[in-house]
């Protein structure tokens, strides 16, 4: 496998020519530095590199050190410190692949950073004996934690915002319990709360006006199972996929019951919801309180569940960042930038009660 993109390697060691060098020269010179990081084979380069080289591309976006891959090696060039941090980029990258991880341009990203603080992605998002559904591995350190939350509590509270993975993995921890033997079905629900459609406005009978907002839990499922199984499952009633409205007046033993969408419930909702668990069940309610659907003067059940819930011992509660995004990089910034004008926005309410909530003395007018 040749590669050479038109990066040249310096030789550092070419014999210095016999005119005396300048002492700025020479001081560059004692502080540059060349590592060498081999690979195992062809298919191990490919892993690291990327599909025509993308990886790669990426990883010379992130360093100011030269990377140049030729055959079963890759080798780092410049600065002493900045080849220092790209090695370790590197090879945080290379324990990605080796591990069975997923390496792709974005979670080079996250490795990226993390190698920065001294931290590895390959160690925080290894999980010991946990074998999930299409090889589905954690992406980030924070899916890894809720991953583990999730094997040790009862009830698990996912937080955070939108592309963290938070139903997503879930749902494969369900198919995983399922396919264990752990419990004997899984139960699926969301509330049906318009978020500028109307159900009476939809076409169809009930079934049809509510599958729309069913349709990502029958996604997430549906990448887990064969088809055939899929199909089956739902026919013998394995898996359920209902509203929220379904589940009251039940008791559900034996079963892995995730709730979506859990900011669109109100207190007394999440109150009867959380009381259908039976015996040898888990429970996952995840949710983000930043896209809360319910009319102004309705409180989220999901806030309302932290706030009486987070000291109760069985609970896990995990709060992923814009951090643990693992869609298109910019759906992070999308979601940081709302972040900030929401606080700003929050500070001149503030401001105009004579709060001051957020803004320091020196700003204040």
């Amino acid at each position: 496998m040749q590669r050479d993109t038109g990066d040249t390697l310096t030789d550092f060691q070419d014999s210095a020519p016999s005119r005396s060098v300048p002492a700025t020269t020479a001081q560059t010179a004692a502080t540059q530095r060349t590592a060498t990081v081999t690979l195992a084979d062809q298919r191990e380069a490919y892993a690291l590199l990327g599909a025509g080289d993308a990886n790669l591309r990426r990883m010379r976006e992130l360093t100011r050190a030269r990377l140049v891959a030729r055959g079963e090696t890759v080798t780092i060039s410049g600065e002493a410190g900045e080849v220092e941090g790209a090695e370790r980029m590197v090879r945080d990258a290379l324990d990605v692949v080796r591990s069975g991880g997923d390496l792709t341009p974005d979670s080079l990203l996250r490795s990226a950073r993390l190698s920065s603080e001294g931290r590895s992605l390959a160690s925080e998002t290894q999980v010991s004996g946990l074998s999930l559904p299409r090889g589905l591995k954690p992406k980030t350190p924070g899916q890894k934690q809720y991953l583990d939350l999730i094997g040790d509590s009862d009830i698990t509270f996912g937080v955070g915002p939108a592309g963290t993975g938070k139903t997503y993995l879930a749902v494969a921890m369900a198919v995983q319990a399922l396919k264990n033997k752990k419990i004997k079905r899984i139960i699926l629900t969301r509330p049906a709360v318009e978020a500028g459609e109307r159900l009476g406005f939809l076409p169809g009978d009930l079934q049809a006006k509510i599958d729309p907002y069913l349709r990502p839990l029958y996604d997430a499922l549906q990448d887990m199972l064969d088809q055939e199984k899929f199909e089956s499952y739902l026919t013998s009633g394995v898996i359920e996929i209902a509203p929220l409205a379904f589940m009251r007046g039940r008791t559900l033993n034996d079963a892995f019951i995730i709730l979506d969408e859990a900011q669109n419930t109100t207190g007394e909702q999440m109150k009867m919801f959380l009381t259908r668990m039976g015996f040898s069940s888990k429970v996952v309610v995840t949710g983000d309180v930043t896209q809360i659907d319910l009319p102004r003067h309705v409180t989220s059940g999901l806030a309302v569940a932290k706030r009486v819930l987070t000291r109760i011992e069985g609970i896990g509660w995990h709060e992923f960042t814009e951090v643990d995004v693992v869609r298109h990089p910019l759906v992070g910034r999308i979601i940081k930038a709302y972040e900030i004008a929401e606080d700003a926005e929050e500070d001149k309410r503030a401001a105009r009660r004579g709060e001051f909530a957020n803004i320091p003395e020196g700003d204040r007018d």
